[in-house]
């Protein structure tokens, strides 16, 4: 066997580790939090249109952001705005918001914050929102 599909199958290996430890996570109730898993990575949709581009001098890797439903929301009934000091820096892009939009309409314990600041000259590029779920320090009360 090739190293590049053992590196690959191991790759595989570690990506459903990784899923089963997120399904984990947004399904145990009663759960001790101790720590959260970065379950998605995504850039921020809508820089030029929201207050993003405005505070773009104050935003600083690591800040929280608040991820709010919008099910009322004419173009995307999944819409996922995202909130930084009460202002709309834009939303979770409309093809990576399904599981998020789910997970925030169970009332699944989700948090954000923004993972990476670029310079790019594509607005698309330069803020990517990290969206965190607690793992489990113990399966729960007996």
């Amino acid at each position: 066997m090739d190293s590049r599909r053992l590196h690959g199958s191991a790759l595989m290996q570690r990506l459903q580790m990784y899923g089963l430890l997120a399904w984990l996570a947004l399904t145990t109730p009663d759960v001790c939090i101790a720590q959260s898993m970065v379950v998605q990575r995504t850039p921020l949709a809508g820089f030029t249109h929201h207050a993003a581009q405005t505070v773009w001098d104050q935003l600083r890797e690591g800040d929280a952001l608040q991820l709010v439903l919008e099910t009322s929301n004419p173009y995307d009934a999944q819409a996922v705005r995202v909130d930084w000091h009460k202002q709309t820096l834009g939303y979770l892009p409309r093809t990576r918001n399904g599981a998020i939009a789910r997970a925030l309409d169970a009332k699944q314990p989700l948090s954000a914050r923004i993972g990476h600041l670029r310079d790019a000259p594509d607005p698309r590029r330069r803020v990517e929102i990290e969206i965190l779920a607690p793992l489990a320090a113990s399966a729960g009360k007996d």
